[in-house]
């Protein structure tokens, strides 16, 4: 097949990420003067931009432009071989990359289309389910959501050799005569200097963690999706595939089983078959308008609003679960339990609390006895709360490159949060107070106010720094800030109440307060893997009530930003896809 095309000439480029990697890029210009649209491909694992040239050529679509990466340890890129530091950083790349793209090649994100294979295709669904990109579509070959690992206890074997050794390298074992049919390509793997046959160890076991979670939540991904599924795979396992594809919520999808097909699925013998789907698959998307899925009424008619349902009602009095859970709560309110610092805080507070929010932050294990201690540093080092923690750093980087931007702009700095808890984030965030006008934190809770304005005073700030009493849902409250704030901070609130129509009203009320070409810093929980447990054991701030979240998927909270009148720019997400922070300018008013 590859004899009837001819085959496009790549330009080669460099692109350097929020970290200071540079990676290798290939771009393959489409033929009229001005890209209007463009794919771009995420190679599969091992493997490099130069071994998808074959796909450039044999889709035979000479009005779009292509570009392909060499992924961190990957071809041309610099750097150990087969390692990057998490899969969320990988995925983070993905991001950077494409929005890269868009902007240096003045191509509009809904004129984008990815593909993803394999690995890569790990990585682009993670992509688009963490952050809700607003491309066109994507196009998934043979995702990598199972890898095989033919020694029983593989995955347990391996966990444990990463807690003793640290990072080490593991070898890829498949033959390319089992990942293709085609001799040719076949030939070139094997021959190809550039393949990276290790693999991290981290990535290696992350990719499982990240697939897991992508396959399990895929109702929150709304982009219309087009899937291909080897039917002969020796490397991966189809049965998530399948199942990841049962859970799209897009309208606008479609799933074709290559029957006979290795694992190189774009790369196989009879790829011109798929080349044909895709072609009209893309003919198709193209001729409508780009999806856009509306969120209107997520907090009523979703699957999280379900799922929140399900954890507002009572287990069966005599059900394993529910016995379990009772337990759980009672060895809690015990000696043992209150003997953490922690638990006890929590358990007088609420688990949500500022109070509680603020010792979490300082992560430093207290309690009663050897035994307390102990119990505490467990306790603090659960997966929820090292999200939080890093959520805290990601804010404070957010706030850094506000502030900096309003400089760039000529602009005052006036900064104001909402629901600053302890306000412990924003005051260290700042370097340098001297480049700020105002800071004004608010809260509802007099011991979160009355906290906050003792670190005010303990840095010497009084000055600079007012603290409030204020209710972070009365519009009409917020809308009149003086001064007018630049900056507008609102973080982990929203993720405590279900309604949207309380997310609007302060969300009106910011837009309403920050001036034009302004900042709104927001957050949101996508994904946690102890909702249930949560829910089913701590306490809220409000009265002792269970703390029951209903998770918003970033789609959702961006699309509620975007009502309001602000356009999201930028977004960091922590490497397990729990909390997001996102910073999106006020762009009418």
């Amino acid at each position: 097949m590859t004899q009837l095309f001819k085959q496009r000439i790549a330009e080669e480029h460099y692109f350097t990420t929020s970290d200071d990697v540079s990676l290798f890029y290939r771009h393959w210009p489409q033929q009229q003067i001005k890209a209007e649209k463009a794919i771009i491909i995420f190679h599969r694992g091992h493997e490099h931009s130069g071994r998808v040239q074959h796909i450039v050529d044999e889709l035979n679509l000479p009005d779009f432009a292509v570009f392909a990466w060499d992924a961190r340890g990957h071809g041309q890129t610099k750097g150990a071989r087969g390692y990057s530091p998490s899969v969320g950083t990988s995925i983070r790349d993905v991001d950077e990359f494409v929005r890269f793209i868009a902007a240096k090649y003045d191509i509009a994100m809904e004129n984008i289309v990815v593909i993803g294979q394999s690995v890569g295709a790990v990585l682009v669904s993670a992509w688009v389910h963490d952050y809700a990109p607003k491309i066109r579509a994507m196009i998934l070959a043979a995702p990598a959501f199972d890898i095989k690992l033919y020694i029983p206890f593989a995955t347990q074997g391996l966990q444990l050799m990463q807690k003793i050794r640290g990072i080490f390298f593991v070898n890829s074992y498949v033959k390319a005569k089992f990942l293709t049919h085609d001799e040719t390509r076949i030939a070139s793997y094997n021959n190809d200097p550039l393949i990276t046959r290790e693999i991290a160890v981290n990535i290696l076991l992350e990719l499982y963690q990240t697939s897991e979670r992508v396959v399990k939540d895929a109702a929150a991904i709304t982009l219309p999706t087009q899937l291909f599924i080897s039917g002969s795979d020796y490397v991966v396992n189809s049965k998530p595939q399948h199942q990841f594809y049962q859970q799209l919520s897009s309208p606008i999808k479609e799933k074709h089983v290559m029957a006979g097909f290795y694992h190189d699925t774009l790369g196989e013998k009879d790829r011109h078959l798929i080349f044909d789907k895709i072609r009209l698959f893309l003919e198709r998307i193209f001729a409508i308008p780009r999806y856009q899925h509306n969120y209107e009424q997520q907090d009523i008619w979703s699957y999280s609003a379900d799922e929140f349902r399900a954890l507002s009602t009572s287990l069966p009095h005599f059900s394993a679960k529910n016995l379990a859970y009772k337990l759980m709560r009672k060895a809690m309110k015990s000696h043992l339990g209150k003997a953490s610092e922690g638990i006890r805080l929590g358990l007088t507070t609420g688990f949500d609390s500022g109070s509680t929010l603020d010792y979490i932050y300082r992560d430093q294990p207290q309690g009663q006895g050897i035994w307390g201690r102990l119990l505490d540093k467990h306790y603090l080092n659960s997966i929820g709360w090292r999200g939080i923690r890093q959520r805290k750093i990601h804010i404070e980087t957010l706030i850094r490159q506000a502030i900096r931007c309003l400089h760039e702009q000529k602009m005052p700095v006036h900064i104001v949060d909402i629901a600053a808890g302890h306000g412990r984030y924003v005051l260290d965030a700042i370097n340098e107070f001297s480049k700020v006008d105002s800071v004004l934190l608010r809260d509802y809770s007099d011991i979160n106010v009355r906290q906050g304005q003792a670190y005010i005073e303990e840095r010497h700030l009084s000055e600079k720094i007012q603290f409030v009493i204020g209710n972070a849902f009365d519009a009409d409250s917020i809308a009149s800030i003086t001064p007018a704030p630049t900056l507008g901070i609102v973080s982990g609130l929203y993720e405590l109440f279900s309604d949207n129509n309380l997310v609007r009203n302060s969300l009106h009320g910011l837009a309403e307060a920050i001036t034009e070409n302004g900042y709104l810093i927001y957050t949101s929980q996508p994904w946690h893997p102890q909702l249930e447990i949560i829910a089913r054991v701590l306490s809220s701030h409000r009265e002792n009530e269970p703390w029951i979240m209903r998770r918003r998927t970033q789609g959702e909270m961006d699309a509620l930003v975007e009502a309001a009148g602000f356009e999201k720019l930028y977004q960091l997400t922590d490497n397990w896809g729990i909390f997001s922070v996102s910073i999106a300018k006020r762009v009418y008013r």
